[in-house]
């Protein structure tokens, strides 16, 4: 694809259009995926189809009231004046909008799994990374600037909830938790290495994902991809964590509804930490770390790229104290933005991609 492509070239397409094509694909796939496991969706809620078609309708419904007084609360995003110009126009538009998507996604997984145990422990892990991502977004409306609690506070919440989840899991871990799937029925035995490595999954994808969320319906259509197929791999040793997957990746698509391009809303941080949070924990708690990590694709790519954007800045750092960047701007999506992309291009690539790897997930594991 030409990099310097017209907004109306190349993929000639609209916010509506891509949600659209986004929520039937996941919809229909729901169905076949449940159709091979032998799953009824109507009959049964531990479906993938039923759980997901749910929470897309009530997100999306719900949003149409929560939206407006968001609104009217003056939730306003702050955007950063050295980001691109065309995100300017933005400003205002209300952010928060993971307050009612997350928590529908995360009761009807209660609900529908007859609140079982495990569900229980990851909605809780979702629902502390959430409430981090709530005060970084108050902060940030609190003090009118785009910088809300200090990094080092983040981390420490993040790591803080991170070792509460760990020591949920060591009390009640399943047989051989601590040994890493891999593929072709392999296993690696970690240990008491297991411990640290659970602990930085659950921080670097919350991160990941919250980096991801730069532009309008990046972050929710991705994930929600990545929620579904991860869902597929663990029905049958897990049905009711794939219960909640399929909720909360729902819950995803109907938030879609008001934050897809141009968005009403933006899910800010207390969305976007929730979902990674939500991922990681499902991955650790199913034993499917190399998977998660493979769905993960896009997210890890995003924060790779701030990490050798970041590097490169401070290796070539100069006498005048200003170095050379590798990219026009990190994450990545912000680069081809600077590139001469869209943000719709941005984003059915970025979905084609995410898609591409669920496939692969899909096609080499058991569902």
């Amino acid at each position: 694809m030409d990099a310097k492509l017209s907004p109306d070239q190349g993929l000639n397409i609209s916010g509506i259009g891509l949600v659209s094509v986004l929520g039937v694909g996941l919809s229909v796939t729901a169905l076949v995926l449940d159709g091979m496991a032998n799953r009824l969706p109507w009959a049964n809620t531990f479906s993938l189809t039923l759980p997901f078609l749910l929470c897309a309708v009530i997100s999306a419904a719900v949003g149409f009231f929560v939206v407006p007084m968001l609104q009217a609360l003056k939730t306003g995003q702050i955007i950063r004046e050295d980001g691109p110009q065309a995100h300017l126009k933005k400003a205002g538009t209300p952010t928060m909008g993971g307050i009612f998507f997350v928590p529908v996604g995360l009761i009807a997984a209660c609900i529908l799994s007859n609140f079982n145990t495990n569900v229980l422990a990851v909605s809780g892990l979702t629902l502390g990374y959430g409430l981090i991502g709530w005060l970084d977004d108050w902060q940030i409306l609190r003090r009118k600037s785009n910088k809300g609690i200090s990094p080092r506070m983040k981390l420490f919440l993040q790591i803080g909830f991170a070792v509460l989840f760990c020591l949920w899991l060591l009390f009640n871990q399943p047989a051989n938790i601590t040994n890493l799937a891999l593929p072709l029925g392999f296993s690696l035995p970690l240990g008491l290495l297991f411990w640290p490595l659970a602990g930085f999954v659950l921080v670097a994808e919350s991160n990941a994902t919250n980096l991801t969320d730069g532009i309008d319906g990046l972050a929710a259509g991705t994930v929600a991809i990545a929620l579904l197929a991860l869902g597929a791999l663990i029905g049958c040793t897990s049905p009711e964590l794939m219960v909640f997957c399929a909720a909360l990746s729902g819950a995803c698509l109907g938030f879609l509804a008001h934050n897809r391009n141009p968005a009403r809303v933006f899910m800010g941080d207390t969305g976007s930490l929730a979902l990674g949070g939500a991922l990681a924990a499902v991955g650790l708690l199913t034993n499917s770390l190399v998977t998660l990590f493979i769905l993960s694709g896009i997210f890890f790519v995003e924060t790779l790229s701030v990490m050798v954007q970041v590097s490169y800045y401070k290796a070539t750092k100069g006498p005048d104290g200003k170095g050379k960047r590798l990219l026009k701007m990190a994450p990545l999506h912000h680069h081809l933005e600077l590139s001469g992309w869209s943000e719709l291009q941005v984003v059915a690539v970025f979905y084609i991609i995410s898609a591409i790897l669920a496939v692969i997930c899909l096609a080499s594991g058991k569902f």
